[in-house]
Formats: structure tokens, C-alpha cells, sequence
């Protein structure tokens, strides 16, 4: 037996599979955690986009990124659990492997904003500086982000028709 046989026929996989409720429920989770990383990671990036300029990006980080981190609690075991249910499939999947090669270009992504370009943000998010769009930089960051973050959402749609 495969290593993905293996998972497919563990007490999980099976239960995935047969309970009439287990998959779904896991999956609304699932939905529920896309919609709160999603929502946070949108609204941080339409503001270093330029939008709702009287609003400090630190501010507005430090509220949103706790939600943005409380989001993976609920996207990462349920996506497990789902991908336990039909890991030969999905491995088989050129649009599962997509989303999983976007969500880690999402996170180089973000590797690459928090280490290059938000240390400088003192300068870019004060008061007179708030007047500006904030640097290319940032509204690179923000537009590839939001680019990336859709594109996952839609392969994970797309899962269930190829």
C-alpha cells in the first residue's frame, strides 16, 4: 500500500469518506477559515494599495495580522483532514498542486513584505507621509498578495470539477 493509500485508509480517511456530515462540516470550516485569512490579508493589502489612507498601516497590522494567524487553526486541519479523505487524488491534481505551489509563493510573499519592506514603515506610515501612496514597494507586496490569495481561492473551488 502507498504512504497515500495508507492515509486514505486510516480511521480518518475512511471516516471523511462515509460519515454523512464529517466532510462537510470540516470543509464549512475550512471556508470559514479562507474567509477570515482572505478578509484580513484584503483589507492590510487594499490599505498599502493606497486605500483608506487616514487608517496607519501599523495600526491596521497589528489588529488584522493576529486574524490573519488565527485563520490557519481552522484552514490547516480541516485542509488536512479533506486531503486525507482523497490523497491520491488531490496529489494527481495539476490544480491542487497549483494551490499549494501559489499559498507558498503567498507566503514567500509575505516572508519577503515583513522582512524588507515593513521595517521601514515608521518613515512611509507617519502622519505627513500618510498624504502619499505608500512606497512601490509595498503596493507591489500588497497587489501580488491579493493576485496570489484569489488564484488559491479559485483552485480550491476548481477541485471539485478537475
Amino acid at each position: 500500500m502507498t504512504p497515500l493509500g495508507a492515509l486514505e485508509a486510516s480511521g480518518l480517511g475512511q471516516a471523511m469518506r462515509q460519515w454523512l456530515w464529517l466532510y462537510p462540516a470540516v470543509e464549512t470550516i475550512h471556508i470559514v477559515g479562507i474567509g477570515l485569512l482572505f478578509g484580513s490579508i484584503a483589507v492590510l493589502d487594499l490599505r498599502l494599495l493606497g486605500l483608506s489612507r487616514n487608517i496607519p498601516v501599523r495600526r491596521l497590522a497589528r489588529h488584522v495580522l493576529p486574524w490573519t494567524a488565527a485563520s490557519f487553526l481552522l484552514i490547516v486541519p480541516s485542509g488536512l483532514m479533506m486531503f486525507i479523505a482523497h490523497a491520491s487524488d488531490f496529489i494527481s491534481s495539476p490544480v491542487f498542486v497549483l494551490k499549494m505551489c501559489l499559498i507558498m509563493a503567498a507566503g514567500i510573499n509575505a516572508a519577503i513584505f515583513h522582512a524588507v519592506v515593513f521595517p521601514s514603515v515608521e518613515v512611509w506610515d507617519s502622519e505627513e507621509m500618510r498624504k502619499l501612496p505608500p512606497p512601490p514597494s509595498a503596493r507591489a507586496s500588497a497587489a501580488v498578495s491579493l493576485l496570489v490569495w484569489i488564484s488559491v481561492i479559485a483552485c480550491g473551488r476548481l477541485l471539485a470539477y478537475f
